[in-house]
Order: C-alpha cells, then sequence, then structure tokens
C-alpha cells in the first residue's frame, strides 16, 4: 500500500501567483527560461524533438520548470510551445514502450536517469494540463523499464538519483494500483546509491579538495538525496522527515553558507565563504524541501523552503534573469574571470561564478527555471483538515469543502515586510480548519491578535461562511549570526544581508562550440565600484523600508535596507576572490555607515564579516 501524504499539492487550475512573486514569474517568463527553446541549440535542435543536440536532461530540465510557468502565468503561448515538445516526445515513443531518444544499440549504456526525469516532468505536464495521454505513456515507459532493468542495474546518474523515479511511479499507482509499480519502486531502492547508509556510516564532513568529483558528494546529488527516504517511507511507513533532518544538519554543520544553503561546487566543499555553490543544487533543495514539507506536514521544512527561495535562489540569478552563475559564493565582491592555474573550487572552472548564458556546463541553464514556478505551486497545500497556508506569500488558492467552494488569499509583502493579510471566502457554509504555518524566523507572532508560536501551524477551526479576514503580525529581530572562521553574518527573519557593492557589469559576447552568447544573454564579468573590505562594529542597525516594486531582488529595488556602522579593513583578493578572512582586524579608516541589502538582491556581495563590536 502506498502511504499517502500528510498535505497533497495544488495544481495551477487551483493556485494563483499574486503580487510580487507572479511579477518573478513574468520576470523569468521574459527571460532566459521563457526563450530557451528559441535560442539555445540544446532545447531548440534537441534529440527528443527530433533534432541532433543533447538527448538527455536539458529538454527535460527545461520542460520542468517552463511547464507550471506557463500554466501559473495562464499563458497560452507558453502553454502552446510546451505542448509542442510534449507532443513531440510522446510521438517518439518507441512500439515497445520506450520512450527516451537513443537508437536500441544505445539503450545498454543510456543513463535512465534521463527517463526518471521526464516522466516526473510528463506527471507535472498532466496536472497542469489535464492531457489524457500521460498515464498510458508513463505506463507504458515504465512497464518497458522493468524488462530493462532486469538485465540492466542502475548505474551512475540514475543509481544517484533513484528516488526521483518514485514521483512519476507514484503518481501513475494513484491512477492505476497495479502491484508492479511498486515492486519497481522497492527494486530501484535496492539498487540505487543507499544516502541513509552513506550518512550514517562515513562522516560526510571532509571538504572535497581540488581537483575533485564524485557521485556521493557531488551537490546536486546531495539536495536531491534530502528526500529520498522520505518518498520511500510512502511504502516503508518509516518516519518520513526522521533522515533529511539528519542529513541537513550534518550538511548545515559542515558546508553551511550564511544563505541557509550548503556549499558544492561542485562537490560539498565546506563551509568557507568563498567556496560557491551550484544553481542546480539551490533549485533542487527547493524541491526536495517542498516535497518534503507535503510528505510530513512539518512546518520546519517550510523554513528551510523560503530561506532557499528568498535568499539563494535570487541571488544566483540575474534580477533580469537573463543570465545565471554556476557557482554563488558568499563573499563575491567580484565576479571575474579565474586563470586555471588559480581556480579553487572543487572541480569547476574558473568562469563559473560568472553571469551567463551557460557558465562551467549547461545543466543550471535548463534547470533553474524550476525554481519560482514550484515554489508559487507550494504556497498553499491541502491538508485532511482543510486548505493550508504552507508559504507566506502572495498568492490565492480554491479549494472544495464540504460542497463548499471556499478561496483562500494571501496578501503579503513578506519577507521584505511582516504581516500577512489572509482572507478566506465561503460561498456557502462549511466547518474545517484553516492552517497558517507561521514562519519559525520570527521573535513572536499574532494571528487576529492572538499570540501563535513560530516554526509552527496555527490552526483555526471554525463554521466558515462569506468573508473573514485575518491579520497575521510578525516580529523580526535582527541578529548577528557566528560563522566559521570568526566571521559574522546579519540576518532579519528569514532574509541574510550582505553588505551592498556598487558594481559594473561588463559585456562578453563570443561563439563557443557553435553557441552564441550575445545580448542580453550574453555572459558578463561584474567588477565593484566601491569598497568591500570592512568589519562590523555595532550590532545596532538601521532598518529603512522601500517599496517593492518591479524587480524587488535586485540591488536598485530592495525593498528593505540596514545602515551598519563598519570600518574598513585590511582584506586582500586575487582575480576578484577575496581571501577567506582578512589580513588583519585593525580598522585602517574611519567608521561609516554602510548600506546592507537583503542577500537575495545581491550581485556582488559581502556577507560574512568580522565583528569588532563589544
Amino acid at each position: 500500500m502506498l502511504k499517502p501524504a500528510k498535505f497533497r499539492m495544488l495544481t495551477p487550475q487551483h493556485l494563483r501567483p499574486e503580487g510580487w512573486l507572479k511579477r518573478q514569474l513574468e520576470i523569468e517568463a521574459e527571460g532566459l527560461c521563457g526563450h530557451l527553446d528559441q535560442i539555445w541549440p540544446d532545447i531548440r535542435d534537441s534529440k527528443w524533438i527530433g533534432g541532433n543536440r543533447e538527448g538527455w536532461e536539458r529538454v527535460p530540465y527545461w520542460l520542468d520548470g517552463f511547464i507550471p510557468l506557463a500554466w501559473l502565468l495562464d499563458d497560452e503561448g507558453l502553454k502552446a510551445r510546451a505542448k509542442r515538445y510534449v507532443d513531440a516526445i510522446l510521438a517518439g515513443q518507441q512500439e515497445d514502450g520506450w520512450l527516451c531518444p537513443c537508437t536500441p544499440e544505445e539503450r545498454g549504456r543510456y543513463d535512465m536517469w534521463a527517463l526518471f526525469l521526464i516522466g516526473k516532468v510528463l506527471a507535472l505536464y498532466a496536472d497542469c494540463s489535464g492531457d489524457e495521454r500521460v498515464e498510458e505513456a508513463l505506463c507504458r515507459a515504465f512497464w518497458n523499464y522493468r524488462g530493462h532493468l532486469q538485465s540492466h542495474t542502475l548505474f551512475d546518474w540514475a543509481a544517484a538519483r533513484w528516488y526521483e523515479a518514485l514521483i512519476p511511479l507514484f503518481w501513475l499507482y494513484e491512477r492505476r494500483p497495479e502491484g508492479w509499480i511498486l515492486e519497481m519502486a522497492h527494486t530501484l531502492a535496492a539498487e540505487g546509491l543507499d544516502y541513509q547508509q552513506l550518512y550514517r556510516t562515513l562522516p560526510m564532513d571532509k571538504a572535497a579538495e581540488h581537483p575533485h568529483w564524485s557521485y556521493p558528494d557531488h551537490v546536486v546529488n546531495t539536495a536531491m538525496a534530502l528526500k529520498s527516504r522520505a518518498l520511500y517511507s510512502r511504502l516503508t511507513g518509516e518516519d518520513p522527515g526522521a533522515f533529511a533532518k539528519e542529513m541537513l544538519a550534518v550538511l548545515m554543520k559542515k558546508h553551511g553558507m550564511a544563505a541557509g544553503h550548503f556549499t558544492g561546487d561542485e562537490c560539498l566543499a565546506g563551509n568557507s565563504p568563498i567556496q560557491g555553490s551550484e544553481c542546480c543544487g539551490v533549485v533542487e533543495a527547493m524541491y526536495s524541501y517542498e516535497q518534503l514539507l507535503s510528505l510530513t506536514g512539518d512546518p520546519f521544512w517550510g523554513d528551510r523552503l523560503e530561506q532557499a527561495a528568498f535568499n539563494a535562489l535570487p541571488a544566483t540569478l540575474s534580477p533580469d534573469m537573463w543570465t545565471h552563475q554556476y557557482d554563488q559564493l558568499t563573499n563575491q565582491p567580484a565576479c571575474v574571470r579565474i586563470p586555471d592555474k588559480d581556480v579553487h573550487f572543487t572541480s569547476n572552472g574558473g568562469e563559473s561564478h560568472l553571469f551567463g548564458l551557460e557558465p562551467n556546463y549547461g545543466c543550471c541553464t535548463a534547470n533553474f527555471g524550476q525554481g519560482w514556478p514550484k515554489f508559487a505551486l507550494s504556497a498553499m497545500m491541502r491538508a485532511e483538515e482543510g486548505p493550508a497556508v504552507t508559504a507566506l506569500v502572495p498568492a490565492a488558492a480554491e479549494f472544495s469543502v464540504d460542497g463548499a467552494a471556499v478561496r483562500v488569499e494571501v496578501r503579503t509583502e513578506y519577507p521584505f515586510r511582516d504581516t500577512a493579510e489572509i482572507i478566506v471566502t465561503a460561498d456557502a457554509p462549511a466547518e474545517f480548519t484553516l492552517l497558517v504555518r507561521i514562519p519559525g524566523f520570527a521573535a513572536s507572532a499574532r494571528l487576529c491578535g492572538r499570540p501563535e508560536e513560530p516554526g509552527a501551524f496555527a490552526r483555526l477551526r471554525r463554521r466558515w461562511e462569506g468573508e473573514s479576514r485575518l491579520l497575521l503580525e510578525l516580529a523580526f529581530e535582527t541578529e548577528l549570526v557566528k560563522r566559521p572562521g570568526g566571521l559574522t553574518a546579519v540576518r532579519r527573519g528569514p532574509l541574510v544581508y550582505s553588505a551592498a557593492i556598487a558594481e559594473k557589469w561588463e559585456r562578453r559576447e563570443y561563439t563557443r562550440d557553435g553557441v552564441e552568447r550575445k545580448f542580453p544573454y550574453c555572459d558578463y564579468e561584474i567588477l565593484p565600484q566601491s569598497p568591500w573590505n570592512y568589519a562590523l562594529l555595532s550590532d545596532r542597525f538601521r532598518l529603512e523600508l522601500r517599496p517593492v516594486g518591479e524587480c524587488p531582488f535586485s540591488p536598485e529595488g530592495a525593498p528593505a535596507e540596514l545602515w551598519a556602522v563598519m570600518a574598513p579593513i585590511p582584506w586582500s583578493s586575487k582575480n576578484g576572490i577575496c581571501s577567506p578572512v582578512p589580513d588583519s582586524l585593525e580598522p585602517e579608516g574611519e567608521p561609516r555607515e554602510v548600506r546592507m541589502i537583503p542577500y537575495g538582491c545581491t550581485n556582488l556581495r559581502m556577507t560574512e564579516l568580522p565583528y569588532l563590536g563589544g
């Protein structure tokens, strides 16, 4: 039997983003994700649609974000472009059910990670569009794979990411509960990489050295694997969140970043503020948190999700989302190419932290687009008790409760503000519990004037009729967070703050391996135009709020600022990479007020600084 999730995800037919969240999706549609099928050969000319370019993960990765983007925005043009790809993929399915674009002779060494990923994507497409072809196509594809597994055990990426196949398999089982589907799930678990065994028997605490690369500590595999046991718990009955918390605790202690994510450039890289973290790792960690929140009902995962969405995700994308980094750095005073002999990343090249079309490698080019749309889809879910507000973002969702049509709308500018209005409308009397996740970042919270516990779900059970307006008030405190190396980060609520650095973007247009970079999807180096070598002198900050505008995650559009007293100190850098710690803590100039903005609003930043106060 398949154990149900605590919360059920909604589809775009029942949920709509609003306010600044909708604007983020519009920016994504106007940017690189919304145009990849028109400009990037690996999507435009992919083998998945009959072309001659990459026929493995890149089209599925792109569709994984592009499909929910199209339906959340209800954009008919985007939907038609997504349908063109899905039509071609379904039309390319072989008579025996084989779905991936390779010849019969290539099947034995074709890495079946692509099947797991396209299976997940097609299930998402069916949920968004209602396309009835998908169920039969997935049934045929996985039945074929059942036979394939008998002579070709899991290897490489499929072995490291076997649990991703459980998502389409369970989706299929809920529509046709046939025993072979669950048998396949057990087979994949037996043949795949056991992260629970890995983390419980090996320390996983050593930072990868340069050069280094391996599957077990690859940062994207790690981010995906956070949900591995939770997914499998639907078959085993184990606590769905227990191992994920164990694993995350190790990651944050040994490889944690101030922004709440973990390093990996390409593999787990320790906790130095100049080790990067891959963009794919950010969006996959977010998806794991979304799944964990759904499977466990534990608000802890909502906090982790918001922290990644408000900090690490926007920081690795340019504000217009036409370019992205492969690796983001906590302390990033410049983004310029590093000569090969000086590269300090574990296995990535010297262009990995540049903003561009496909810096270092193209997986993130295809994959970053899932971040914002899937986060939006996680804003509200359906619990057995009633509707659940799971992420405190502007959105509206529709539910059916005891025959009544119920609409829940969240009006808020959180995380840049500390209040939210929740409007519940029922067209007929209905008794149910409304669940509201109270962010654990708050020092205190009040809902309708009643104190609520941060880091928990508030539960309001009543007979709902007509319109009800609920006011959620949060209290945030600005705090100093100790970081390794004697450094300190500044956090207020869910947002980490960085010293802002004035910047100059220098365009790099060229063609490499037949792929053209030209404005607006060219590469950029970013040079600092203001000092960045500071130490904090005080733990008191002056908060200034500005309107939440058209591009809130940008240096110019930052809706919240902290002004801090700092002093310049000696801090060396080479090739735009600062040393992990300052050269000296002796101030070399007069104290001054320095502007700090949310980490997610920065392109250049200094986030971990020494604190010289009392």
